[in-house]
């Protein structure tokens, strides 16, 4: 069964992509673990109290479906990352999706990109030519999409353009928002769904290009954080505000905005998804050539 990245799945079928179904569930019990799974797709790993503030169920009836999509590989619990000291007691336990319960929700067609990705890797001679090829490809993606973001970015005023990105990308299934953050003063631009994260993970110019159009559209220089291809459970981008956004003219920013988040080094095209280190990348407009990494 494919969730669907904007329609709900018929109770009927509870059978979910590799074919497992959901052990000993009624209708109604299929149907609100779909609305668990669905809603940490949209808002990324969450707390078994999040979840049931946001569905209006109790915690102990969203354990019991935790404790049943765990057991079906779909999601996966997680020690909730803590900035700055850590209080008493034992850290609160966070849940997100795995690839299996990433793949419920429209991705049946990850095999067939990668596949293509790497006949234009072959087919440019691999190597150093392949890698730029499908980089180019990956490009020329990115531009197509940011033809159709544009006339919604750019008829709002720039303080306002990040939360207009992110309602575009959650139009095509990226299932973004745009978050501020104090310090620097900015936004973080986090889609809590990637349509093409298992190719990506092969191939992170996907993701490279992405960001270059994210500053493009949004005239500043943007950081790439975190991806879920990377195996994160968001993908997050930091967006200064125009008024803290260095000059265009100096080229790809190669460090952290003064106080901002620290992303860490850049990882093999092949990383474990056992690791949570975010990706680096920076991105300048206009697009012009690689960034370094």
């Amino acid at each position: 069964m494919k969730y669907g990245s904007g329609r709900r799945a018929t109770p009927t079928t509870p059978a979910v992509a590799g074919g497992s179904a959901l052990p000993h569930a009624s209708d109604e019990q299929s149907t609100t673990r779909r609305r668990v799974a669905r809603s940490i797709l949209d808002h990324g790993p969450s707390t078994a109290a999040q979840l049931a503030e946001r569905l209006g169920l109790t915690q102990a009836a969203v354990r019991r479906h935790l404790d049943a999509l765990v057991a079906d590989s779909l999601v996966e619990p997680r020690e909730k990352r803590v900035h700055g000291s850590r209080g008493r007691g034992r850290p609160a336990k966070v849940f997100a999706l795995t690839d299996q319960g990433r793949d419920a929700f429209d991705q049946a067609y990850d095999q067939l990109a990668v596949e293509a990705l790497r006949w234009i890797e072959r087919a440019a001679g691999g190597g150093e030519r392949g890698a730029a090829a499908v980089l180019d490809f990956a490009r020329a993606r990115a531009a197509a999409q940011a033809e159709r973001y544009r006339a919604l970015v750019e008829r709002v005023p720039p303080e306002e353009r990040a939360r207009a990105l992110a309602d575009a990308l959650s139009r095509e299934g990226y299932a973004a928002a745009a978050r501020g953050v104090a310090s620097p003063a900015g936004e973080q631009l986090c889609q809590h769904h990637c349509p093409v994260a298992h190719a990506a993970a092969s191939y992170p110019q996907l993701c490279d290009a992405e960001t270059e159009v994210f500053s493009e559209l949004l005239g500043s220089h943007v950081q790439r954080l975190a991806t879920i291809a990377h195996g994160d459970g968001v993908c997050t981008t930091f967006v200064p505000h125009t008024s803290a956004a260095a000059p265009a003219d100096g080229g790809a920013e190669s460090g952290s905005p003064a106080g901002g988040p620290q992303p860490r080094g850049r990882p093999a095209a092949r990383a474990s998804r056992d690791t949570a280190t975010p990706r680096k990348t920076t991105a300048q407009a206009p697009i012009a050539g690689r960034n370094p990494a």
